[in-house]
């Protein structure tokens, strides 16, 4: 994270500190990023997440804001580029990096993006099996009539 972008972050940080909201829910929490790029080193080749996905697996109280501050910490061995928004485009714009760095590398890959900038998550998006299947079985609980 750059200098600018940290002060930024704590401005905003200091501003809902009275309000209850943490929106880093647990920044100093090693498990926590440890667990994000466990998730991360998942991913297929070829196929991406979207941060809130990653939120939703890790629980009440992550966001996707959170696993986009975790994912700026990342090293070589976990394949960042594979992480993008929920509308399939790439949030690398205005770090030091060229600003296509990760649609290159996706495109590398094997993933196709339109004139906008922008794949199709239903063909890319990589849904973990266990997460799928906790998503079915919450699905069937969840019906007004009886099967």
């Amino acid at each position: 994270m750059t200098a600018r972008r940290r002060a930024s972050f704590f401005a905003l940080e200091s501003k809902v500190a009275g309000s209850g909201i943490n929106i880093m829910a647990n920044r100093d929490d090693n498990d926590y990023r440890e667990r994000v790029f466990q998730i991360v080193r998942m991913i297929p080749r070829g196929r991406v997440m979207t941060y809130g996905q990653i939120a939703e697996i890790l629980g009440e109280g992550y966001t996707p804001r959170t696993v986009g501050f975790v994912m700026h910490s990342s090293n070589d061995k976990t394949p960042w580029h594979r992480v993008i928004n929920a509308q399939g485009g790439c949030s690398t714009r205005g770090l030091v990096l060229p600003h296509d760095k990760q649609q290159r590398m996706l495109e590398a890959e094997g993933v196709a993006f339109n004139k906008l900038g922008r794949c199709d998550l239903q063909t890319y998006l990589w849904i973990p099996e266990e997460t799928e299947n906790k998503r079915k079985s919450k699905a069937k609980k969840l019906t007004l009539f009886k099967t």
